[in-house]
């Protein structure tokens, strides 16, 4: 049985070893791991940055997603991005994605300025799309574009 939770203080370490394992899963990337629980931390600490779910299975975290906000002018809404994503390995193909997933939907749903869920994937994870896809998402036009700030900073 799965059961879901709004993620607590205590989650901090799950959430943040759980992110690693999925950038480098994922995008075969290495964050740094103090960095990473900082920004987990703060957003747990902070709800107006965004909010974390875990899922529960056998009374262990199996997995969690993170949501974070993002002002629409044009609709005059707010979109929830999802982001943060991972189920332990030892836990999926149980329906733990699946669950979080509809929570979220569910959530936003309840709540009258959200119109709407986004996400990225990378392109190359097929897997992931083909469950996005599943779940009533779709695929947009849009492609993401960034400049990391943090690199071009002196001092």
């Amino acid at each position: 049985m799965i059961s879901l939770r709004k993620a607590l203080q205590e989650d901090v370490p799950i959430i943040a070893q759980f992110n690693v394992a999925m950038a480098l899963e994922t995008e075969d990337k290495t964050l740094d791991p103090e960095v990473l629980r900082s920004g987990v931390r703060r957003m747990q600490a902070d709800a107006s940055l965004g909010f974390y779910l875990v899922a529960l299975r056998n009374n262990e975290v199996a997995g969690c997603l993170g949501v974070t906000f993002e002002w629409s002018d044009w609709r005059d809404g707010l979109f929830w991005w999802i982001q943060s994503v991972f189920v332990d390995p030892s836990h999926r193909g149980c329906g733990v994605f699946t669950a979080l997933y509809r929570d979220t939907e569910r959530l936003a749903i309840a709540t009258p300025e959200v119109i709407g869920l986004r996400l990225y994937a990378d392109q190359d994870n097929d897997r992931a799309i083909r469950t996005y896809h599943r779940l009533g998402m779709r695929t947009t036009e849009y492609r993401l574009l960034e400049v990391d700030l943090r690199r071009n900073k002196i001092g």
